[in-house]
């Protein structure tokens, strides 16, 4: 038996590793780079969701900002008004009072528009005219009278002097100069023939400008005409651009769009050629005009049984296709009434969904396509709808189809981010275009047929010339492009994004708008035919119909689960909504 002694290393003798130790230390390595790969991986992901929130905050406190300066500047118009109609009243104080008036007087008055009469005003006198007009006529007879007055006037004067450092609501400075008046005299009331036939106050609409309809003070006050018109300054204007984002309008789909008396954040900006954003002003006839719903209502819901990720309707508005997993369901929505398939088309592979579906005007041929290399092309004018032809690519899955003016191309958006190009006539395949370097999820056409527009899971969106087969534009973005759609009209794009955001690019200048309103993923987004308007979905069980191109809300409804899909009939009349609750919804659009 024999046995071998460990041979010591000598100085300079390499140290050999077996093959199995090579390995092992290999693995050992990779481990530890492995791991080393999940912490940075880690890292980033918190370090991408540390600044979405970041610019959320952003996006709060710019509101909050834009907010307190618009507060601030009616509260300096409500100021200045209500000088004005202090400069009116306080001449008709006796003169008793308005000595008063200057040894209460300590701070310094609020500018007033001198009176006719050339007398220079300061501000406490003109609360102590208001009080004077409201209770107290110009003569005052009886010492208790004069003393109670002279204790009413201090308080009112000490409550306009908070009103000047804080800048409270002048309604706050009101409810004090009525109550010590009532007070003095009780009850309150007036009538014209307690002033003097001279007696003039500043017209509703010199006081008022813009300022909307006057507020009532309530209670058991009487205040004369004159009263009742200045206080009517008093109340806030209204502001078209703002529309809470947490509000969420019931199912009825209301369709207008309420002011932002409190101060609501605004869900629709404007971007700048520099990044520069600013809530967008919506003109007076933003939900008005020929064109603009008024609202839509629920006409029908088609149970197909699985999640709808792709829906289209037909060219007579007669016909409903909804795809889901491994098929596409007809309905016919010409008769009211519960709903059952009429016709089911079995597409792909059993398991797998349908991604979208295109139905050429004629109404005779389907465009099928999804989780699948090959696009089935459906003949749907025999009497059993039949496959007639399947066109077949490399890539795996095909997320987004669109169709040539024409009828005679048809792209797809491929999920190795080509956009494959396919004559329909003969089945061929025409031509590639490359660039999105991740899966192309959507597509649009322009109405000429000259422009294609693609996004994709690259974060960009990209404009092609079909002409001469070149990418011409490339827009780059923060976040997945999940839907997008071309106005018909031209000049806008339509972008719906994984960050929630909805962005309308204009296709030859730098400006766009983003629009706020979803709170999570917009999955599909189509425009009207007459390009007035158009409709998004998302994660968050959202349908909102959005005025082009500056978005404002049209109406909004809400669904019991995600939103996948949409499409909107060719005379603009019913939307087609595919959702996660295995059903499509039909809803008519009510003008």
């Amino acid at each position: 038996m024999c046995s071998f002694s460990q041979v010591p290393l000598q100085p300079g003798q390499s140290f050999k590793f077996t093959v199995l130790e090579t390995l092992d230390r290999i693995k050992e390595e990779f481990q530890f780079l492995q791991a080393q790969y999940h912490s940075l991986k880690l890292e980033c992901e918190k370090l991408a969701s540390e600044k979405t929130e970041m610019q959320r905050h952003y996006i709060m406190y710019y509101e909050m900002s834009y907010g307190l300066n618009i507060e601030m500047h009616k509260q300096a118009e409500i100021v200045k008004r209500l000088s004005a109609i202090c400069a009116q009243i306080i001449p008709f104080l006796s003169q008793e009072q308005q000595q008063l008036q200057h040894l209460s007087h300590h701070t310094a008055g609020i500018p007033l528009t001198p009176h006719p009469s050339g007398l220079a005003l300061g501000g406490g006198s003109g609360l102590l005219a208001l009080t004077g007009a409201l209770g107290v006529s110009a003569h005052l007879t009886g010492k208790d009278e004069r003393n109670h007055l002279d204790i009413s006037f201090n308080c009112v004067f000490f409550s306009f002097s908070i009103f000047k450092m804080n800048n409270q609501n002048v309604l706050m400075c009101l409810f004090f100069l009525l109550f010590f008046s009532a007070a003095l005299r009780s009850p309150l009331s007036m009538t014209p023939a307690s002033y003097p036939a001279h007696f003039g106050v500043v017209s509703h609409a010199g006081l008022n400008g813009e300022l909307a309809s006057p507020g009532g003070f309530g209670g058991s006050l009487t205040l004369s005409p004159q009263i009742s018109t200045a206080a009517s300054a008093y109340t806030r204007s209204p502001m078209v651009a703002y529309e809470s984002r947490s509000h969420l309008r019931p199912s009825g789909l209301s369709s207008s769009l309420p002011g932002s008396s409190g101060g609501k954040p605004a869900y629709s900006f404007h971007v700048s050629a520099d990044g520069q954003m600013q809530p967008v002003p919506f003109p007076s006839d933003a939900l008005l005009g020929p064109g603009i719903p008024r609202h839509a209502r629920q006409i029908h819901t088609l149970s197909h049984g699985e999640v709808v990720c792709a829906v289209t309707i037909s060219t007579s508005t007669r016909h409903v296709y909804t795809g889901g997993k491994g098929c596409v369901k007809v309905w016919d929505i010409s008769q009211p009434g519960s709903k059952s398939p009429m016709a089911q088309l079995d597409c792909l592979n059993r398991d797998n969904y349908i991604r979208s579906c295109k139905l050429l005007p004629d109404g005779r041929t389907l465009i099928v396509g999804g989780e699948a290399s090959t696009l089935s092309i459906w003949d749907l004018a025999t009497p059993t709808p039949r496959i007639k032809a399947e066109l077949t690519s490399s890539a795996p899955a095909c997320y987004a189809l669109a169709i040539s003016p024409d009828n005679k191309v048809c792209f797809s958006c491929c999920s190795d981010g080509n956009i494959v190009v396919w004559d329909l006539h003969n089945q061929t395949l025409v031509r590639q275009f490359q660039g999105h370097t991740d899966g192309a999820s959507c597509i649009d056409i322009s109405n000429d047929g000259t422009k294609l527009w693609t996004g994709g899971l690259d974060n960009t969106v990209r404009c092609w010339d079909l002409r001469e087969g070149r990418q011409l534009q490339q827009h780059d973005f923060t976040s997945q492009i999940f839907s997008l759609g071309y106005c018909p009209t031209g000049e806008w794009l339509a972008v719906g994004m994984e960050s929630s955001n909805v962005e309308v690019l204009h296709v030859s200048k730098p400006d766009k708008y983003q629009l706020h309103l979803h709170e999570s993923c917009v999955l599909s987004l189509k425009f009207a035919y007459c390009g007035k308007w158009f409709v998004s979905t998302g994660k968050d069980n959202l349908l909102n119909a959005w005025r082009t191109p500056y978005g404002a809300s049209i109406f909004q409804s809400k669904e019991s689960s995600s939103v996948l899909s949409c499409d909107v009939s060719p005379d603009d009349k019913y939307i087609v909504t595919g959702s996660g609750d295995k059903k499509a919804t039909v809803y008519e659009v009510v003008y």
